[in-house]
């Protein structure tokens, strides 16, 4: 095995997908403190002290106590390397999001144990489909009051369409918790509340069948075992292929904030998960094994640094080696450029890079030049698919305070619009501008830095939109005849692609049976 092959192999990219509060940010916490990469873990939720969760760094997310754009973080585990990817975990959140699950190789979902499947994760989880991302699952919060286990299975399997398969079972809950049972391994992982900080040293009892277990126990050890017969009869085992399809998750109990089951979860991402996978260009599949250099960049990020006004690309490797200086070509804009400054993230915490391999998410400085989607390339004329703009679901028009601006609003929402945060649309009858976004939240967030970063105050006012399409029309006569008809309702987006502003739902129908001929899309690839 080649030294690359042998770096590619050690790899393991995900992310993790949960509905708000599940505990998302906690866990991430603590897959970081697996990995000895921070010695204090922060909790989220305690807004007032000063220590703020490590994956939250905007100026915004500090002040609500919420993760709003995706982190990147890399760290060392078993003789691995972890990428994790943070999601926007809050009520809100945006496109991002979505396009964050292209860039990994499987993913973790986090339910809580008190509340069970819940819409975010459902939406979450939709855009794994459209790949069949394997998923490890972990239902959290076992030091409080949960729901019956095996109801929880059955609505993961009923609500998501997916076989869940146990590998440790709870032992009690809230107050009574006192570990996890591993099915397969026989054995128990006794629960000590290793509340935060540290790592602490886990107890084990080995097999059920044992006077350690039954001591352990005390009154519960024959129910336990009667449970234990039930689930073994009525759930599902683990299957690794089954998983790697995407059609089976394995299931782990714990508590975040009390540090117990993490560890197991990031076992089962190391000895299960895939290494980094083959990727689909228009052109041909790429192989992370392959010695040339390719990447595509799935985000961009404004400002993680507030003293420099500068954007950082998110890129991830698909195949060959990154090394510092090396010169890749940029294929959308044909130009070769020399990178010698890319980042490696850990948190709003930067290092420069020496090397990165396929699997890496790498941070490229941004001048305006690189767009989400883009490929870079040794020379080779790529473009990867599946990196899509995905239609928003609310609309606000942008009012400017002081008209004088318009120049930096325009330039300041441009800017924010090439981050993917949020999507801005110039009507074809107007001078409005008209902002998109998948959450709520996305509004205040740019609002906020428009002020901060562009000195430009603005406000919204409520639009009759109901949803945007991207218009795409193979005859141009049509197509120019549809432009004629439809001119009250379209737009250019911040790309300059013609769009279609739905009123209503019923509307956007009507359109679709007039105009045959002409395509409605709800998301739009990158070029």
């Amino acid at each position: 095995m080649t030294h690359q092959a042998a770096e590619v192999a050690k790899r393991r990219t995900f992310a993790i997908i949960s509905h708000p509060d599940a505990g998302k940010t906690t866990i991430t916490e603590k897959l970081l403190l697996m990995g000895k990469a921070i010695a204090v873990a922060g909790t989220v939720k305690s807004r007032k002290s000063d220590r703020h969760a490590t994956s939250d760094w905007m100026e915004m997310e500090k002040q609500r106590g919420i993760s709003i754009t995706t982190s990147v973080m890399q760290f060392p585990y078993r003789d691995h390397m972890i990428n994790l990817l943070d999601t926007p975990g809050h009520e809100d959140f945006s496109e991002d999001t979505y396009r964050t699950l292209t860039a990994v190789d499987s993913a973790l979902m986090v339910l809580d144990g008190g509340k069970g499947v819940e819409p975010r994760t459902i939406a979450l989880m939709d855009v794994c489909r459209l790949r069949d991302t394997p998923i490890v699952s972990f239902i959290n919060k076992l030091d409080r009051d949960i729901r019956d286990p095996i109801e929880l299975l059955d609505e993961i399997e009923a609500v998501l369409k997916i076989k869940a398969a146990p590998i440790t079972w709870p032992i009690g809950c809230y107050r009574d918790f006192k570990g996890v049972y591993h099915l397969a391994g026989d054995y128990i992982i006794v629960y000590t509340a290793g509340h935060g900080h540290e790592r602490t040293e886990v107890k084990i009892i080995e097999k059920l069948d044992s006077d350690e277990a039954r001591a352990h126990l005390g009154d519960e050890y024959d129910r336990f075992v009667d449970q234990l017969e039930l689930v073994q009869g009525a759930c599902h085992e683990f299957n690794q292929q089954e998983f790697l399809d995407g059609q089976l998750t394995p299931v782990f109990f714990g508590t975040a904030l009390g540090n117990f089951g993490v560890d197991h979860v990031l076992d089962a991402v190391v000895d299960w998960a895939p290494m980094p996978l083959a990727r689909v260009a228009n052109e041909r599949t790429v192989e992370p094994e392959e010695e040339k250099f390719t990447g595509f960049v799935f985000k961009i990020q404004a400002n993680m640094d507030p003293k420099h006004r500068d954007r950082i690309a998110f890129m991830r490797i698909c195949s060959g080696k990154y090394e510092k200086g090396m010169k890749m070509r940029h294929v959308r804009t044909g130009k070769d450029v020399r990178i010698g400054d890319a980042l490696t993230f850990f948190s709003s915490e930067r290092e420069q890079l020496e090397e990165a391999y396929a699997g890496d998410i790498i941070g490229l400085h941004n001048h305006g030049t690189i767009q989400i989607g883009d490929t870079f390339s040794e020379g080779e004329s790529l473009s990867f698919t599946g990196i899509p703009h995905f239609a928003p679901e609310l609309f606000r028009r942008v009012r400017l305070r002081d008209p004088l601006k318009s120049k930096q609003l325009r330039q300041g929402l441009q800017q924010l619009a090439e981050e993917g945060a949020t999507q801005v649309f110039f009507p074809e009858r107007s001078n409005d501008i008209i902002l998109g976004a998948v959450g709520v939240l996305q509004f205040d967030v740019v609002a906020s830095r428009l002020k901060e970063e562009y000195k430009v105050e603005c406000s919204y006012e409520p639009i009759t939109v109901w949803s945007a399409r991207w218009i795409e029309c193979s005859d141009k006569k049509k197509l120019e005849e549809f432009s004629v008809k439809a001119v009250e309702n379209l737009a250019l987006d911040g790309g300059g692609h013609l769009t279609y502003l739905a009123p209503t739902r019923v509307n956007l129908a009507l359109m679709e049976e007039r105009w045959p001929d002409v395509k409605f899309r709800a998301t739009r690839e990158h070029h």
